[in-house]
């Protein structure tokens, strides 16, 4: 299993580092385009693990726009700030305009 599991986070990071800068992505949509539609919880558990591997986490959010991941980063507000750098709103940890901001790799890739 800690093969498979490296494996598809790896394929995890691909995804997430092609996310465009000012857009955002859902655990649940990187999971649709690997064709494990289930596994939004592991793409999770990927991105809490990404720190060290150059991957944009930040861009990563739960299927409502909420910044479900802001613990894993340091201090307390440091994902909202890397979004809101990239001219992505947030108030009280919601994207806003999420829809218009919203990257679906499944389309786009």
């Amino acid at each position: 299993m800690q093969a498979e599991t490296l494996n598809f986070f790896d394929k995890v990071y691909q995804v997430a580092r092609l996310i465009p800068y000012g857009r955002v992505t859902s655990y649940g949509a990187i999971a649709n385009y690997l064709g494990a539609a289930r596994s939004a919880r592991m793409v999770g558990y990927a991105m809490n693990g990404s720190v060290a591997k150059d991957v944009p986490a930040h861009r990563v959010v739960n299927r409502k726009g909420l910044l479900t991941g802001k613990h894993h980063f340091d201090g307390t507000s440091l994902m909202q700030q890397l979004l809101e750098s990239e001219g992505v709103k947030v108030v009280e940890n919601q994207i806003q305009d999420f829809e218009k901001v919203f990257w679906n790799p499944s389309k786009e890739l």
